[in-house]
């Protein structure tokens, strides 16, 4: 497979470069919206904080709204790629396969009929709703004969995601103290988030990223296939089960940060193995740096595309992703 960059030595200096476009991407966060901030300002802010309305904007908006949404765009893509390998399906996402909705849908019931409230309980309510539908979307996509086949397990996923957004749509309609403390989760943004959010849920997903790099090289072996995998001695099972957790935690974490964002899981493993290859030791640090980056971008536009109100960042990613998705399912269709 031919990458764009192909010796050891490019690899390792894209991915400084990506680095150093993640930290330029969560300054120019910090610096950039209604209120432009200069860089010597947000210094100030934790060097020498005076209690101006500018360092208070930087502590309490700013930088939480910075670092969740590089959290979550890594953990998106993170998750897309070991379900893009897990399930060997080009379309597979976290959006795609239902997993955010159902952490959504789990939000939005335990907050309308359990009285569910506060940012751990949220958290916990994601990570359930995420496991609940990923396991439901292996069984509906293993039934028959056949077994586990990608185009059963998209269909799965695809039925499962309008089912729970039709639910989470329902239950939002008919209760409105319901959807005003959950729709800025259900909308998908990283707007308005304090840093209780991010230190909720961080570790988990902090935990689940390095899980991804330590299972990548036995990602590479399982993408040789079912019975070359068996046959080398791997259990892929065990494999399997561990990916599945660690996608449950990306996915988990980044619905109860920022809502159900849709597409990043798709565009940039796709846009990873385009630069990298499919060598998983480097398409998981290329995911997480590309898709921090990615995400806070698209934040960054979403506070000028309608100047000076602000989009939700769900709105830019999706903008951006349908037409990449048509792209790549006609791509598979005619191959």
């Amino acid at each position: 497979m031919d990458t764009l960059l192909s010796s050891h030595y490019q690899k390792v200096a894209g991915l400084l470069a990506g680095l150093l476009l993640f930290a330029a991407g969560i300054v120019c966060s910090i610096a950039f919206g209604v209120t432009n901030i200069d860089w010597r300002t947000i210094v100030e802010s934790y060097t020498a904080f005076n209690g101006s309305q500018e360092h208070l904007i930087i502590q309490t908006a700013r930088m939480p709204r910075a670092l969740i949404a590089a959290a979550v765009g890594a953990s998106l893509a993170v998750a897309g790629a070991l379900m893009q390998g897990i399930t060997r399906n080009q379309l597979a996402s976290p959006s795609i396969f239902g997993i955010n909705a159902g952490a959504a849908f789990f939000i939005v019931t335990g907050s309308a009929f359990f009285g569910a409230s506060g940012l751990s309980t949220f958290a916990t309510l994601a990570f359930i709703g995420a496991a609940f539908t990923a396991t439901l979307v292996y069984v509906l996509g293993s039934i028959g004969n056949d077994g586990l086949t990608p185009l059963k397990v998209t269909l799965a996923g695809a039925a499962l995601t309008a089912f729970f957004s039709s639910l989470s749509l329902g239950v939002l309609l008919t209760g409105g103290q319901t959807f005003d403390q959950v729709l800025y989760w259900f909308v998908g943004s990283v707007a308005g988030r304090d840093m209780n959010i991010f230190t909720a849920a961080a570790p988990f997903m902090g935990i689940a990223l390095l899980g991804a790099l330590v299972v990548a090289r036995h990602m590479n072996v399982l993408a040789l296939g079912e019975d070359v995998a068996v046959g080398l001695g791997q259990k892929t099972v065990y494999i399997k089960l561990a990916a599945g957790i660690i996608i449950v935690l990306l996915a988990g974490g980044s619905v109860s940060m920022a809502g159900p964002i849709a597409f990043i899981g798709i565009i940039i493993p796709h846009l990873t193995r385009y630069l990298v290859g499919i060598d998983y030791r480097w398409v998981i640090p290329y995911c997480a740096v590309l898709g921090g980056n990615l995400l806070l971008a698209a934040d960054i536009g979403s506070r000028y595309i309608a100047f000076p109100k602000e989009v939700p960042v769900g709105v830019m990613t999706a903008i951006i992703g349908v037409p990449f998705f048509v792209y790549i399912a006609r791509r598979g269709g005619h191959s």
